[in-house]
């Protein structure tokens, strides 16, 4: 019999059941949840703690905490062994396969293979080594022999092994059960023939190469071809993505295990716990005289029986029995311990929507890689946001769009705008254009039927205001008004709607006509205007006019827009302007923020005092354009603050509403003043969030989206 066992850690888990402290960027087994050291350093040092024979170690692990896995293995050293780092997770079949294609490559395809987990409690090293020495021999019978606990308890959890026939120690193992019902998993422990699965296999290395190739093959072929690709250097193996990613995903249990004849199981001689569950952690830690375990700033009254912890904050209990209470700086879990295992659940339920919180560790200073929120975006913007106002917006009695919804998503009744009208068109259009399989025709035909039959004036301008039932309530042309109707024309005309460019052509023949100033070349506010002209309007004048440029190729358009700084730069090859935007957006930065929440403010006075110090949503959502369009000529990167903006706008606006709303008016100190959703910000969050999503995408736009706007690339106005 050999005495060298090659050993391997498997750490590429994430720990979900353990959210909100276990994360993908800090998952479970880098965790110290008993005081002496993070799991993965403990396993280490329990595998080196045998008493005698030969003992490399080799771990397992994901390639992105590769950092984490020599930090904490670097003082104990693996015995010879190295870390083996996965580009991808792909369970544990792949991991066993490595490891036993490592073996082979390394030290022989007789040399026994032990695979244990990074991050399960067990008693002590000797029980531990004793155990694995008494499954050996059948090791070198050519049996895989698995490690089975006796259960103390009907346990959902864990996975089981029901055993036929016991001898020496060692038993025959009839076959393998995934985690059962508590009905089910009373009767098994009631029966005496059910062990929990330690997940812990030791095997000869051909005899599992036959398993595989037996069952599996499709496993072993693509694991080869990664491993014998795979680069080395002296911190360890790296396998490369592409060959990894096409190795299938699935667990060695149903690989192999459950299919394999000749399983021998070894009864454990240790206490074994997989703390998998606040409620694994609750029975596994010391309790105070309540049976409370207490971790953190956390005060308890008249607790009993719970799981407590508290990361960062000040958690206060009273009158709670038998609940798991766990805080972090950006997430709380409660339950009853007893539910603890649903976890997983909530996890997965989180990670559809896209929510970053199971990914990273909260952290105010921590950088968030180019594309993090994109999950988070689309689900937003395809699978919340977008429903709702394609139902709960759409006025279906009277035609057109409700001006704004109550936090319960229903219409308030007020007037409707042009701009907020023809805002809505387009974004619909722009969702269409990004692929929204929603009813995007149809919502833009309702939109433009209503405006073209209720809101036209006499010369062929548009109407400031309607009344709710489509009368006329302002009929004042505004020249505002009229650029959002010429952009929401150019994407309704991009997305195939025939009047659209009939409509256009009016609309454009109009501002010429009696809009346009042709002494100063620009635009009125409105026929007949005598007094001083807006920025805004003229700057969604030009928006409009290179969204037409876009749609068309004409460069009559692109001439209209001559004065837009960034867009135009862009499209005409004049690089010089850039300059000033950066000006413009350094200063928004240095006098627009407010520090506490990392908002914009709305408006700064000439010397960059705070003049108006709420924060509306649609800054931000200018500040998230500015930074997109500034990345990338010329000026720093500004992709860590692209991502921060997005992070921030979710924060504070969008995930404290109600799905798919969102909250406009925040005070300074980070309180909701929002009493309504205004269907107006709906344009801005669509153009932002789709802007973002092309960036991170790494695509170049196949159209241009709603410019750069000039006049808020400063995310504020500034009086003086």
């Amino acid at each position: 019999m050999s005495d060298r066992i090659i050993s391997f850690v498997m750490s590429g888990g994430v720990g979900s059941r353990l959210w909100p402290l276990s994360r993908e960027d800090n998952p479970k087994q880098f965790h110290d949840l008993s005081g002496d050291g993070s799991m993965l350093a403990k396993t280490v040092r329990r595998l080196k703690a045998r008493p005698d024979g030969e003992l490399p170690i080799y771990l397992l692990a994901s390639e992105r905490h590769a950092d984490r896995v020599l930090s904490d293995i670097g003082p104990l050293g693996l015995n010879g062994g190295r870390p083996i780092f996965e580009p991808v997770g792909r369970n544990t079949a792949a991991a066993v396969a490595i490891a036993t294609l490592h073996t082979i490559s390394e030290y022989g395809e007789d040399a026994l293979v032990l695979v244990v987990p990074s991050d399960h409690q067990i008693s002590t090293e000797t029980q531990f080594w004793e155990t694995v020495e008494a499954g050996m021999p059948a090791a070198e019978s050519d049996s895989i022999v698995v490690l089975g606990i006796k259960p103390t308890h009907p346990e959902t959890g864990y996975g089981y092994i029901e055993v036929a026939a016991t001898g020496d120690g060692v038993a025959a193992v009839s076959h393998f059960v995934e985690k059962p019902n508590a009905e089910t998993a009373r009767k098994y422990v009631a029966s005496g023939r059910f062990y929990w699965n330690a997940g812990i296999f030791l095997f000869r290395a051909d005899t599992m190469r036959k398993a595989f190739l037996q069952f599996r093959p499709d496993i072993w072929d693509t694991a080869e071809r990664a491993y014998k690709a795979a680069r080395t250097d002296v911190l360890g193996i790296y396998l490369p993505q592409g060959f990894y990613s096409a190795v299938p995903s699935t667990s060695i249990d149903y690989a192999v295990m459950e299919h394999a004849r000749g399983i021998a199981m070894v009864t454990a001689s240790f206490r074994w716990n997989d703390l998998g569950s606040w409620q694994s952690l609750l029975e596994a830690s010391p309790t105070d005289r309540d049976g409370n375990v207490v971790m953190g700033d956390v005060v308890a009254m008249n607790c009993g029986n719970s799981y407590l912890r508290s990361q960062g904050r000040l958690l206060t209990v009273i009158g709670m029995k038998h609940v798991a209470v766990v805080t972090t700086p950006d997430a709380v879990f409660v339950a009853p311990v007893s539910h603890s295992q649903n976890m997983k659940k909530v996890v997965e339920q989180l990670e559809k929507s896209g929510r970053l919180e199971t990914k990273f560790t909260g952290s105010d200073d921590r950088v968030i890689i180019s594309g993090s929120w994109r999950k988070r975006v689309e689900h937003w913007l395809f699978n919340e946001t977008l429903p709702l106002w394609s139902t709960a917006g759409v006025d279906d009695a009277y035609g057109g769009f409700h001006e704004a919804l109550g936090f319960d998503a229903r219409p308030l009744g007020k007037p409707k705008r042009m701009r907020t009208m023809a805002r809505q068109i387009y974004a619909f259009a722009v969702a269409k254009e990004r692929g929204w399989v929603g009813p995007a025709d149809k919502l833009i035909d309702h939109g433009i039927e209503f405006i073209a039959k209720r809101g036209r004036t006499d010369r062929g301008g548009w109407v400031r205001t309607l009344n709710c039932d489509g009368s006329v309530a302002d009929p004042t042309e505004d020249a505002y008004d009229h650029s959002c109707v010429l952009l929401a024309l150019a994407h309704a005309h991009r997305c195939g709607h025939q009047d659209a460019l009939q409509l256009a052509q009016e609309t454009f023949h109009f501002i010429d006509t009696h809009l346009e100033d042709v002494s100063l070349n620009g635009f009125l506010e409105t026929p007949g205007w005598k007094g001083v002209r807006f920025s805004n309007p003229h700057m969604h004048m030009l928006e409009s006019f290179l969204a037409w440029h876009g749609v068309t190729g004409e460069r009559a358009y692109l001439r209209r827009a001559a004065s837009l700084l960034v867009e135009f730069a862009r499209a005409s090859g004049q690089k010089d302007l850039a300059a000033y935007a950066r000006k413009l957006y350094s200063s928004a930065i240095a006098s627009g923020l407010n520090r506490a929440t990392g908002l914009a403010y709305a408006a700064v006075s000439r010397q960059g005092i705070p003049f108006d110090r709420l924060s509306r949503s649609w800054p931000q959502c200018e500040a998230v354009k500015a930074a997109v369009a500034l990345d990338g000529i010329g000026g720093p990167d500004l992709k860590p603050e692209i991502e921060a903006r997005v992070a921030r706008l979710f924060k504070w606006h969008i995930d404290p509403a109600p799905l798919g709303l969102w909250i406009d008016r925040i005070d300074e100190r980070g309180r909701s003043l929002a009493t309504e959703v205004p269907a107006s910000i709906f344009y801005h969050l669509v153009t932002a969030l789709m802007q973002y999503l092309d960036k991170t995408a790494g695509q170049v736009e196949p159209f241009p989206l709603p410019a750069l706007d000039v006049s808020k690339t400063v995310p504020m106005q500034v009086y003086g």
